[in-house]
């Protein structure tokens, strides 16, 4: 059984915290877990807009606080993000992220994340690579 406290990570060495300049993700469950997915808590700036396209992964996103949208760039559709509400990348959809409040999510992602990953210039991240 894995327990982690979110408060006790962001305290210790064992802190997952990766920053962008208006984001950051609080890594609470990660590949060398085992699960088979990663965990995050992530916190989007008030204000910020994000471009992302994960071509090697996917990734499920429940809206914890604040509210903001989201739009497919394939067809233009936007939909609003309030507390309640999720969305699943299930076809490695580019999109952008708009966090009109600051938001804060839930996201996992398969194949799970390493916690070293970093956005590259289309917005995904690397592939992953194998263990």
């Amino acid at each position: 059984m894995i327990v982690r406290d979110f408060d006790e990570i962001i305290k210790t060495d064992r802190d997952r915290v990766v920053s962008d300049a208006r984001w950051t993700s609080v890594r609470m469950l990660l590949a060398n877990d085992g699960m088979g997915f990663s965990f995050h808590i992530t916190f989007l700036e008030e204000g910020s807009e994000h471009t992302f396209e994960y071509k090697n992964h996917f990734e499920s996103v429940y809206c914890m606080k604040g509210t903001g949208s989201i739009t497919d760039l394939a067809t233009g559709e936007t939909h609003a993000i309030r507390p309640g509400v999720m969305y699943a990348l299930d076809k490695h959809d580019r999109h952008i992220l708009r966090a009109e409040e600051e938001l804060v999510m839930a996201c996992c992602f398969n194949p799970p994340v390493t916690g070293d990953e970093v956005h590259q210039p289309d917005g995904s991240y690397a592939v992953p690579k194998e263990a």
